[in-house]
Order: C-alpha cells, then structure tokens, then sequence
C-alpha cells in the first residue's frame, strides 16, 4: 500500500501536501533543517513584530506554489515528465538554502564575494552525492541547464515562485496588506511558450497587482528606514569583532561563528575546501545573537557600545535622500561622535553609516514577463499594460541614507529625503 502523502499546516496557504515522500527525506537533512533558524527577514521583526517567520516556512510556501503551477501547466497539455516535477521541486525547495544568518549583513562581511546562490548551488550538489544522484535535474533545472527553460523560470525569473510566497508571505507576517497578491490566479494563468514561461493576455491585470506590489514592499519592508539601520548595525558589530580577532583581541564566541571571524572566507575557499562549507552550515541567527548578547560586556567601547544598542533597539537615527551625502556631512557626524563619546575619529567612524540603496520593482533589460496574446504574440508585461504605466516601474530608484546615533544634536544642515 503506497504512503499516503504528508500535510502539513501552512498559515498563509492552509493544508500543504507533500506529493512526494523525497520530498521530507530532503527536507529533513539537518542542512535543510537549518532554515528554520535562519529568519526570512532579518532584522525587520524590529520594526514589525510579527515578521519572526523564517526560511523553511518560505521554502516550504515556495514548494506548495511549485506544484500548484505544475500541475497547472499539465492540465494545459504541457509534458512536464515525473522525473522533471520532482525535479523543479527539489530546486525550488532548495533554493535559499545557501542563505546564512542575516544573510546581507553576512555577504558584506564575513562572507565575500560569494553569493548564497553559489552557495545553494554547493550544497545542492553535496546533498546529491548523498542521496545517490536524486538531485541531478533538480540542479540542472536551478542552473537553467535544462532543455526545458520554463522550469527554471518557475524557480527563478521576475515571476517564480520564490517571489510570489515571500511577497504573500511578507505581507501576512509584517500586517502589510499592499504585498498581497493573486497567487492563485497568476498560476492558472501560466502557460509556455517556445520553452519558457508567459502569463496568458487575460492574466495582465494580476501582473500588474504583482509588480506594484513588489515595489511597495521593499519600500514598507525590506528597505524600510529602520530596517536599513538595523542591518547596517550588524554589519558594524560584525566587522568590528573580526576586526578585533584579527589583531589578536580575546573576543568571545560560538563556535560555528569563530571561523568566519578568524579567516577570510572567499569565493575560492568555498569552492575548494569542503569543511567551510561544512562550517558554514553550522552557522545560523543564534550564533549571531549570541554573540552579540555577550559582546554587550566587551572591554572594546565600539564592540560593547554597538552590541548593547542593538540588543536594546536602540537603533540609530537615519535620513534619507536622492542626493549622496558629501564628505562634509559625514565628517560632521564623525565628530560628533568623537565629541559626545570621547573616542579616536577612526572609531567615531564606526558609529556613522552611509552607503546608497536601490529599488527596482521589475527589468525590462532581459527575461522579462512575457504576455501570451490570442494571436500567439508575445509582448512584455511593461508594454503590455493598457492601465497602467509599468515602464516606469522598470527604473530603479536611489536613495542615499547617512545613520548615526540618535543622541547626536540636530545636523544643521539636514535635509528630509
């Protein structure tokens, strides 16, 4: 009698059934397990409490939508084989399983010059010496090495299903409502052709909803003022501590953590040094914070002064604007800090950020969506659109941000952004 297939009780989506019993043999590798420590949002629970969901609740959001859109497009007559179902499956199961703690905080310290996708892709492929080549289409499909390219789109495009769970996903858990989106309806409205993905004329107006909704949501969310400040913090914390190992201070931490702050861990090493790999997926936000707890009582005044502010939410002010702050404003600032915390410039220098940020909701440049017409035409979702503009979504907007304490006096020549 064959198995019956596992559910299991989604908040945002309801009962999500596992079709496949592979699916929880790979789910339930302690590698994969480790999303569930790893937070899907990083620092923004800061600012909206209930933001606490992590990557395994995406990943497996992610998988319900896969196999939502799958059989959908078999319905459509579209021969998708069960070796390739399960195959787009595992890839979008394991998509972000290269992410680490505070994953932008991470790449811009710890780890350069590698990005999580490298990274997915690396333990993707030791999972699959694992389990005896069960991954090999799964990785194909990942690196777009498939004959079939619309199964890499649904992993990974302007329109896959990583972006349509985090964006319904995001929004349920931060109260959000502008990042709700017709998941459903977009799904049904998937089709293929010559190879890839489009969405069918009459799914247009749900596009539109997706694409705006996007834009809103790094704006609200993940771009959100606060949030930006947070994870700038850590960055801080984080490079002041290696900064410290590094010329031989007692710095106390995990042991998952310790060689990320003892070595520079590149690109290379994680491709030829099986055990940072290995390391690297010992590491997840309790280390993190952990460390960042006991760095509170540092002897170091940067280390224990940024570690208690960010323990307490004693976040810094941050101003925002489209012009880049001048060197000017930023030496200002620094000596600010030097004044009101009697520390050297250099180490005044930790407490003022400034860096620029950019907000692109959709690409018109290359794989865009395509809109399938009932003539078998095919136009671009941007010039698609008959009710709204969506070209100038297409431009990226930049802002530039300077952070610093919030005890410092007024900038005089602050201006609102």
């Amino acid at each position: 009698m064959a198995a019956r297939p596992k559910l299991l009780n989604d908040p945002v989506y309801g009962f999500v059934q596992l079709r496949h019993a592979d699916f929880t043999d790979i789910m339930d590798h302690p590698w994969v397990q480790r999303l569930r420590r790893i937070s899907q949002l990083g620092m923004s629970h800061l600012v909206y409490p209930g933001a606490v969901h992590n990557r395994f609740h995406h990943a497996v959001g992610a998988l319900h939508l896969m196999q939502e859109a799958l059989d959908s497009l078999r319905e459509k007559g579209i021969v998708i084989t069960e070796e390739e179902y399960r195959g787009a499956c595992f890839a979008i199961l394991l998509h972000d399983v290269g992410h680490g703690p505070f994953s932008h905080a991470l790449e811009h310290t710890l780890v350069r010059g590698v990005h999580h996708e490298e990274i997915s892709t690396l333990i993707m492929t030791r999972l699959n010496e694992e389990f005896n080549g069960k991954l090999d289409t799964a990785i194909e499909i990942f690196n777009d090495h498939h004959p079939k390219g619309f199964l890499h789109d649904l992993v990974s495009s302007q329109l896959d299903m990583d972006r349509m769970d985090y964006l319904r996903r995001d929004s349920f858990f931060t109260g959000v409502n502008e990042g709700q989106i017709s998941s459903e309806r977009i799904i049904r409205m998937l089709n293929v052709h010559e190879g890839r993905l489009v969405v069918e004329e009459k799914g247009i107006y749900s596009i539109e909803k997706f694409i705006i909704s996007r834009r809103l949501m790094y704006w609200q969310v993940y771009l959100h003022k606060t949030v930006l400040a947070a994870e700038w913090m850590m960055m801080g914390i984080l490079e002041r501590a290696r900064d410290l190992v590094h010329e031989g201070h007692d710095v106390w931490t995990t042991p998952a953590i310790r060689p990320f702050l003892e070595q520079d861990l590149d690109r290379a090493r994680f491709m030829a040094d099986p055990e940072v790999l290995a390391a690297f997926c010992a590491l997840d936000d309790n280390d993190v914070m952990c460390c960042i707890k006991a760095w509170q009582s540092h002897p170091d005044a940067v280390l224990s002064d940024l570690s208690q502010r960010m323990t307490d939410r004693r976040l810094f002010k941050i101003e925002l604007r489209d012009a880049p702050f001048n060197q000017d404003d930023i030496a200002e600032r620094i000596a600010s800090v030097e004044q009101m915390m009697a520390l050297s410039t250099e180490d005044a220098a930790c407490f003022v950020l400034h860096d620029r940020i950019d907000n692109r909701a959709y690409s018109t440049a290359s794989n865009g969506i395509g809109m399938l017409f009932k003539d078998g035409t095919i136009r671009d979702a941007a010039s698609a659109s008959d009710h709204l503009n969506l070209s100038t979504l297409s431009v990226p907007v930049e802002r530039h941000f300077l952070a610093y304490p919030k005890e410092l006096p007024p900038r005089p020549t602050a201006v609102k952004g």
